[in-house]
């Protein structure tokens, strides 16, 4: 019932909102609101008891009631912010900021009730509001409703931050990837000719596609083309087809997700493009033979010492993936006691030695509950950390004695659902609706960070002081506490070690559309299963997954979809198949960003967008639009415009009108419109190209809000240059640049431009003619990312980056070094990816106390050098490296030369405490090769 008390809050500020004493509301209306108001708060109270109780403990009049009550708030919500809507009639106004619309237009008392319609809408509302208010009240006292657990077991105290650490690194893998590796290669890196495949079964949370990923990292460089396939439970064929194809060759097929092809043309392009490759297919999730079958239409059997590896749950579909004798199935076992609690520590103590005596006995008690399923010790142990402080004993008894029976062999996945129940009741109640919100996303699903925030912010999930901190920081430090629980995984991790992308592991996300589904929070449209019955439901938010059928919108009445905040689809479908906008009332988000389809000529149609007055997030990104309406300037929520890969080829001049947009996002060959300068609510600018939109230039000067900035300036006029850097200059909380420009334009940037001191990240892609003079470390103190190309590096540049306090990703790329290079001890303190190109910046260059963290290094070097000695490739002073690459070049050398480099280095990576050269790309006359670790 968490939901329930999730909806009342925002109605109870915004209904508090009305009743300061300064605005001019009429007595009855007023009245109104105060009576709502009371009955309102004392529900809330009641229902944050209910929130810490899950729903299968409660009694049924309890969630009925509590069902009812969300009902209630969501529709006065809608009530209310219809009418400040309504009321609220000039684009200057600030939406985002209640206090100040109501100051604006309820202060104008005449005009206000001149609004008879508006005013008549809010009172009816309220009335119905108040009845239904003193109804539920009556309900509670009439059965005397009891909010309290029917369960014996003790609750878990609430409010936690988690310790996180990287899932990937499970206990018992590396034994097992091992044994599974020799099974595949043999040991003298021969293997038979023919394809050869195994399929790992076993039941969610064992860890299957962790072992399949650590086997593919492993020997993936052994094979000429690799793919890593997610398939789920219910999955679109066609698109596994074409991730298939892209992952084997991306940039072959780089648009292969926008065209329109059936399964038999794509099991053929398959097959044509594997016939005389040695290929590496993972194919990860198969929930049915079918599929199976359809996949292995595709798999070309050559005779190169192909390899499949399939992952399921399913044994029946195991056996179906074996066709020769040679094939085998590999069964999941939960991990060993031993295991087990070196992983549940590690989590917890980052040592499995520094557990206190006191709680070795409750350790193991709750670890065999967890039965050795690496999840639920994930999870479990998730629990038990807050604010990096390990919790006392009584409250890891209060986790054992809430885990019930544990994990048991004959129910794991009824067992996992209620082990993971246990870390969502005890989110905080702000965060239970995000974690939710995630249920909008189909199985498998790589979620990017930002935009997920950006769609929890349409949503009004981000609660915060606007004067104080930004919202968007609200958001990322909600992410990051669902990471730190393990309620998400991390899936892309940039070169900075920033986490930007995640993924739900598909027991957490059963748990939460179970959940979704319960409260009527998300509903999920897939394969057209519904009846029609359930089409006639009030939905709040809806996500179309997967549609086959030939629907057509007439399925959905205007009923069903008036209540509607979020609509987005996750699926290839026709144009003529999607409702029309005109059903929506209340919608927040409107994501037809992955519709994929193509097939219409008139693309989908935006007509009646303007009608979206509550639309913050309007999501487009590859979507088959080609133009924005006039009418989308009375958008003036609108928070989100994003319209990356369409093809849209101009904004419409009302665009400006949208004051409160706060990201906006286009491709660089669309045409702004002039008056952009207007758009101060800007934070994220992205992909805007000068040469098309000139004016921009010094409109840019307007937009002091700005963080994240992405301009193309390569072929602005020589006329623009100093303007755009003042224009630049003016911009003082920018954090992350990215700036494509070149010739006088970088030089006069180099020379003139004063960055803000809090930038985060720089990068441009062209060429500096030297490293510009206010790269250093008294100008950029928080600088974390630098990409930059210097035609002439002198020789202490390296070392003024290398003082960078900041600094934990560099990619410095240089035509030519003028003088010798020089690294002090002190140097790179904080790096963690280092690349160097166009010069050789060698690992002796940089002194043992340098570089201390790098864990990543790409640097270039002669072979002749090393095969001479007067270089030393050594890394045994960097302590924390991982990972190197090496751009080794023939120049003048000899085969024998480079044969002597390339054994040099495999020494001296072997040397290392960490083994770090796993791959190593060496460029030889410009063409690069491989050398892999034997």
């Amino acid at each position: 019932m968490e939901v329930a008390a999730g909806a009342m809050g925002p109605v109870i500020r915004k209904l508090g909102e009305l009743l300061v004493g300064e605005y001019n509301l009429e007595k009855r209306v007023k009245k109104g609101v105060q009576s709502l108001l009371n009955e309102l708060e004392m529900m809330h109270a009641v229902l944050r008891k209910v929130d810490e109780v899950p729903s299968e403990q409660l009694e049924e009049p309890v969630r009925i009631w509590a069902g009812k009550v969300r009902d209630l708030s969501c529709d006065m919500e809608d009530a209310v912010d219809d009418f400040m809507v309504r009321v609220d009639e000039g684009p200057s106004s600030n939406p985002t900021n209640m206090r100040n619309r109501v100051k604006k237009f309820l202060k104008k008392t005449t005009k206000l009730f001149g609004k008879g319609k508006a005013l008549h809408q809010i009172s009816d509302a309220i009335k119905e509001a108040q009845d239904l208010a003193k109804e539920l009240a009556d309900l509670r006292r009439r059965y005397e409703l009891d909010t309290r657990s029917t369960s014996n077991g003790a609750t878990i105290d609430p409010r936690v931050l988690a310790l996180h650490k990287d899932v990937g690194e499970l206990v018992g893998v590396d034994r097992t990837r091992d044994e599974l590796i020799k099974t595949l290669i043999c040991e003298d890196g021969s293997s038979k000719e023919q394809l050869k495949t195994i399929s790992i079964v076993g039941v969610g949370g064992l860890g299957k596609t962790t072992l399949t990923k650590a086997v593919y990292e492993k020997i993936k460089a052994q094979f000429d083309c690799v793919a890593f396939v997610p398939v789920g439970q219910n999955p679109d064929i066609k698109k596994v087809f074409k991730d298939l194809l892209y992952d084997l060759d991306n940039e072959k097929f780089s648009d292969i997700h926008n065209t329109t092809r059936d399964e038999n043309l794509l099991i053929k392009q398959i097959s044509d493009f594997l016939v005389d490759k040695r290929y590496l297919i993972m194919i990860d999730d198969i929930w049915e033979e079918e599929i199976w079958r359809f996949i292995n239409c595709a798999l070309y059997k050559n005779k190169l010492h192909s390899r499949v590896i399939t992952t399921t749950r399913n044994v029946s579909v195991s056996e179906a993936c074996l066709s020769s004798s040679d094939d085998m199935i590999h069964k999941m076992e939960p991990l060993s006691d031993e295991d087990s609690q070196i992983l549940f520590h590690r989590r917890i103590f980052q040592s499995e030695e520094k557990c206190p005596e006191g709680l070795h006995e409750v350790s193991r008690e709750i670890l065999k509950k967890c039965g050795g399923v690496p999840l639920a010790i994930i999870t479990i142990a998730s629990l038990l950390v807050s604010n990096q402080r390990i919790k006392q004993k009584e409250e890891w008894m209060h986790v054992h004695s809430s885990m019930g029976r544990g994990v048991t062999q004959g129910g794991i996945v009824k067992d996992m659902k209620r082990i993971l129940s246990l870390s969502y009741y005890d989110l905080p109640s702000h965060l239970k609706p995000c974690l939710l919100y995630l249920s909008i996303f189909p199985e498998d699903s790589e979620i990017k960070r930002d935009w997920l925030i950006w769609r929890w912010l349409a949503e009004g999930f981000i609660l915060g002081d606007t004067e104080e901190t930004r919202l968007f920081e609200i958001g990322e430090s909600y992410f990051n506490e669902l990471m730190n629980r393990s309620l998400i995984q991390p899936a892309e991790i940039n070169e900075e070690g920033t986490i930007v992308s995640c993924r739900i592991h598909d027991m957490v996300l059963d748990l939460i559309c179970s959940l979704s589904n319960e409260e009527n929070f998300m509903s999920i449209l897939d394969n057209a299963e519904w009846h029609a019955p359930n089409l006639q439901r009030k939905f709040r938010r809806l996500s179309l997954h997967n549609i086959k059928a030939k629907c057509r919108n007439h399925q959905f009445d205007s009923t069903s979809l008036s209540k509607v905040r979020t609509f987005a689809v996750f699926s290839p479908v026709t144009c003529d198949w999607l409702p029309s906008l005109s059903s929506f009332q209340f919608l927040r988000v409107l994501d037809l960003g992955n519709c994929g389809s193509r097939k219409s000529s008139s693309g989908i149609s935006l007509k009646y967008v303007g009608n979206l007055i509550h639309l913050r997030y309007l999501g487009l990104k590859n979507a088959d639009v080609c133009e924005l309406p006039m009418d989308i300037g009375k958008l003036q929520l609108l928070q989100t415009l994003d319209i990356r890969h369409s093809s849209i080829k101009e904004l419409p001049s009302s665009v400006v009108q949208l004051r409160n947009l706060i990201c906006l996002c286009v491709n660089f060959t669309v045409r702004l419109p002039k008056g952009m300068g207007s758009l101060m609510s800007l934070e994220v600018l992205e992909r805007v190209g000068l040469s098309s939109s000139p004016h921009i230039v010094k409109e840019l000067r307007h937009l002091t809000e700005v963080r994240t900035l992405e301009i193309d300036c390569a072929n602005m006029g020589e006329d623009l240059i100093d303007v755009l850097i003042k224009s630049l200059g003016n911009l003082h909380k920018l954090q992350n640049v990215c700036i494509d420009g070149r010739g006088r334009f970088k030089d006069r940037m180099g020379e003139s431009w004063v960055p803000p001191t809090n930038l985060r990240s720089f990068d441009s892609p062209s060429w500096f003619s030297r490293l510009p003079k206010w790269v250093n470390s008294m100008a950029l103190p928080l600088l974390s990312t630098l990409e930059i190309d210097v035609i002439e590096l002198q020789g202490d540049g390296i070392q003024i980056i290398g003082m960078l306090p900041a600094l934990r990703f560099l990619r410095l790329r240089a035509h030519r070094v003028m003088g010798t290079l020089a690294v002090t001890v002190d140097a790179f303190p904080s790096a963690r990816c280092c690349k160097f190109s166009g010069f050789p910046m060698v690992p002796c260059l940089f002194p043992p106390g340098a570089m201390p963290r790098v864990q990543r290094l790409h640097f270039e070097v002669s072979a002749w050098s090393i095969a001479s000695g007067e270089v030393d490739c050594g890394m045994g002073h960097l302590p924390s490296l991982e990972n190197v690459g090496v751009d080794l070049k023939r120049e003048n050398s000899s085969d024998e030369e480079m044969e002597t480099a390339k054994a040099w280095l495999r020494r001296a990576a072997e040397a290392h405490p960490k083994r770090p050269l796993q791959t190593s790309i060496f460029l030889i006359h410009g063409a690069s090769c491989l050398l892999r670790r034997s």
